[in-house]
């Protein structure tokens, strides 16, 4: 059940344990002041995001020492348990700011998109490592593979959610790509999905506003433009060393969600550019060292288990950090390990943990 023998992969450890305390202490900075007006306490986000923390390193060990391979068995009750918790949050989730995507369990609010990525990506390993060969069959191999994707991305658009429903997508299709699923035929049913894409986006008056707002903030910059305008305004002013940690303007109740989806432009503000380049190398070594895992893998199964984990996470940082430096349109989407959210950081320090158990049974 636990593997015995092995090292993990320290790089990968040392570089999220670096993201989760430069996390923690940005969610202390830019969040002191929401929780003063909110709570009459600067560190109430501080200390819940500390026990998030604590829980998920612990998850990660626990991960980390567990063989990966027995995660197949919970391939498909996984997924069936993603798809109720995708209805249930539908049903009786929270609706917050116009969506519904938490299921408030009292002490935490649970976020099952997030859960959903990384069951889906357990189970698209799983369904790929047993069909072989057969994935690059059309109709019996990528059609019900993508069936379930496309069930998943409608049930997170409900919410609606359109970044996890793009950031659940792209790692999807990496990992039926990176199995030997046929190209020519992933392009093609790509190119039937754009004017789908584009429906959805010009189907939804705030999503066509914001689309229209990232090609030009300017045009409205008291609304919908508002966002990004003061997400550049924090960048700007950080320099190269930024204004210092503490320090940041934009925190007091000018840029809006400064504690969860634009962290980052709090982080570029208070720390500047250096500050910026740090946290990416970070990400980048993380991407560097799974693809590396996922090359080494013992077997096919965690070979595209690495593979889904490191595209999920990387992924979702390059989203986020696009959407605040300006180049792509605004969508909620945190950044992992950096942004306020229990379910985030939970299930990213669960599958770092699932990561660094395939690196322990690397062949090299």
């Amino acid at each position: 059940m636990f593997t015995k023998k092995g090292k993990p992969d320290l790089i990968i450890f040392t570089a999220v344990v670096m993201l989760l305390s430069i996390g923690l202490v940005m969610v202390l900075s830019a969040s002191s002041s929401l929780g003063i007006s909110g709570f009459r306490d600067p560190y109430h986000y501080f200390k819940r995001q500390s026990v998030f923390a604590v829980i998920g390193v612990a998850a990660l060990f626990f991960f980390m020492k567990l063989d990966y391979k027995i995660l197949k068995r919970f391939a498909l009750p996984g997924l069936l348990l993603s798809f109720a918790l995708l209805v249930l949050v539908l049903l009786i989730g929270d609706n917050i700011s116009g969506s519904k995507r938490w299921i408030n369990l009292g002490f935490f609010n649970l976020q099952p998109s997030e859960v959903a990525k990384l069951f889906m990506v357990n189970f698209l390993a799983v369904y790929i490592s047993n069909k072989r060969e057969r994935i690059r069959l059309f109709l019996t191999g990528l059609i019900p593979a993508l069936c379930i994707l496309a069930a998943k991305f409608g049930l997170i658009m409900l919410e609606p959610d359109f970044g996890t429903a793009m950031a659940l997508s792209a790692t999807s299709l990496i990992v039926l790509f990176a199995g030997g699923a046929h190209f020519g035929q992933m392009l093609g049913l790509g190119s039937l999905a754009i004017p789908a894409l584009w429906y959805l986006i010009m189907n939804e008056e705030y999503r066509m506003r914001r689309f229209f707002a990232y090609i030009n903030p300017w045009k409205d910059p008291t609304d919908t433009g508002w966002n990004i305008i003061q997400s550049l305004l924090a960048i700007g002013p950080g320099g190269l060393f930024g204004l210092g940690l503490g320090n940041s303007r934009q925190k007091f109740s000018y840029l809006p969600e400064h504690h969860t989806d634009f962290i980052f432009a709090i982080l570029c503000e208070e720390l500047g550019f250096i500050g910026g380049m740090v946290v990416l190398l970070l990400f980048f070594v993380i991407a560097w060292r799974g693809l590396r895992i996922a090359m080494n893998a013992p077997d096919l199964y965690g070979s595209l288990l690495a593979i889904g984990i490191t595209s999920m996470i990387s992924f979702q940082a390059l989203l986020n950090i696009g959407v605040v430096t300006g180049m792509l349109p605004v969508t909620g989407i945190t950044l992992p390990f950096i942004s306020y959210g229990g379910s985030s950081l939970l299930m990213s320090l669960a599958s770092v943990g699932i990561l660094l158990n395939i690196s322990r049974q690397s062949k090299n």
